[in-house]
């Protein structure tokens, strides 16, 4: 069961949002969304970033009851994407003696955001700078491209609270069920933050030799949840290293009619399944893409099945390609299998796609399927999965 008090003066203030089907107007929501924010309870209090717009009512009722009557001294805006902004200009109006403390480009982002006029009540952050609420100090360190530019991180010293923003966050309300935050959580990384590893791996470096007991993310529970700390760290080291994080192989298919391309994938599924090779199967005509993509980066491997279309490959499969493109896909090893009845076209285009992935190697040769599978089709398969899997 969730718990709103992290530690005694740390309060998640938060709300969750039931409502919502999809994040960024993409991404599937069947457990809905989180969004955080905390309250820090000291000789000064501090808000650590807003909600919502469309949460707003709840979380400021949900400050005003854990504030027991006293007002807060300063909000901090870590990040000005608008599912945690939205609420800062009814905070600002209802607070109008409060602080707002951020990042020199989220000062200026405010400008385009909002209709308000705040910047008189702006005080600016940067990497290194430090905020003394009384019975603690704060630490801001600049997390630039993780996954904004203007995005800041704080900590905590006295409490070893690590305020992450929307690293470590996940998809789900905050009482969805713990053991379901790899799973959710690598989908949000991967098509959420996973074009930034680099810059993942710099903000880890910065984070190095704090001793931290709570991450607080923007999305998401509180961490540690149902593992030891070091079970989320290692996470993101191997994810924004591109890493793979488990042997096996992610069966991507794209099939026009379910029959010959949906036949391979099906039994490409029972051979691995035969083999008892870890493996996850995404049919891009019917289920959510981006699952497809959290299985592309989870595993070592991957095949890709589609048809031909005009003359080209089956949208929903470039649909897909795309998406690993833009996340920077890489370090892995790929294999192929196309469908066509007169001209087969699917192989060229998803070859070309390959090819422009860093370190990624080819498997050959490219099994090609006319129109229906065939018994003889099934030894070639046979024969691409022992060489992806060699």
């Amino acid at each position: 069961m969730y718990e709103a008090e992290i530690t005694k003066n740390i309060i998640n203030i938060g709300c969750d949002d039931r409502r919502i089907e999809k994040f960024e107007n993409q991404y599937e929501l069947p457990d809905g969304m989180a969004y955080n924010s905390y309250l820090l309870l000291d000789e000064k209090i501090c808000v650590m970033d807003a909600v919502d717009a469309d949460v707003c009512a709840e979380w400021l009722s949900n400050l005003e009851k854990y504030a027991a009557g006293r007002k807060p001294d300063m909000i901090v805006v870590q990040h000005m994407e608008p599912d945690h902004s939205g609420s800062v200009e009814a905070f600002a109006e209802k607070y109008p003696e409060a602080r707002i403390l951020t990042s020199a480009m989220a000062a200026n982002m405010m400008k385009q955001f909002f209709t308000a006029d705040l910047s008189s009540r702006v005080d600016i952050i940067k990497e290194g700078d430090t905020l003394s609420l009384g019975g603690r100090e704060l630490r801001f360190f600049a997390a630039p491209m993780v996954h904004w530019p203007e995005v800041m991180m704080t900590y905590d010293a006295k409490e070893k609270a690590l305020f992450s923003a929307d690293a470590f966050g996940k998809f789900g309300i905050k009482g969805a069920e713990a053991d379901d935050w790899a799973c959710e959580a690598r989908r949000y990384y991967f098509n959420i933050v996973g074009k930034y590893g680099a810059q993942v791996q710099a903000v880890l470096g910065k984070l190095e030799g704090l001793e931290i007991e709570h991450i607080c993310p923007l999305h998401g529970p509180v961490l540690p949840e149902c593992e030891p700390l070091d079970f989320y760290l290692k996470k993101y080291q191997t994810w924004s290293k591109y890493e793979p994080e488990d042997e096996g192989v992610a069966l991507i298919y794209a099939s026009i009619h379910d029959t010959g391309t949906k036949q391979a994938a099906e039994k490409l599924a029972e051979m691995l399944e035969a083999r008892g090779i870890k493996h996850g199967v995404t049919n891009l005509t019917e289920d959510d893409l981006h699952e497809g993509v959290e299985d592309a980066f989870r595993y070592s491997r991957m095949i890709l099945c589609a048809s031909s279309y005009d003359a080209d490959l089956f949208p929903p499969m470039r649909a897909f390609l795309n998406v690993l493109n833009i996340k920077t896909y890489q370090k892995r090893k790929v294999a192929l299998v196309e469908n066509g009845t007169w001209a087969p076209s699917a192989g060229r285009v998803m070859k070309q796609y390959i090819e422009g992935f860093k370190e990624v190697e080819l498997v050959e040769p490219m099994v090609t399927v006319k129109s229906a599978l065939k018994p003889e089709d099934e030894a070639k398969l046979e024969a691409l999965l022992d060489a992806l899997l060699a």
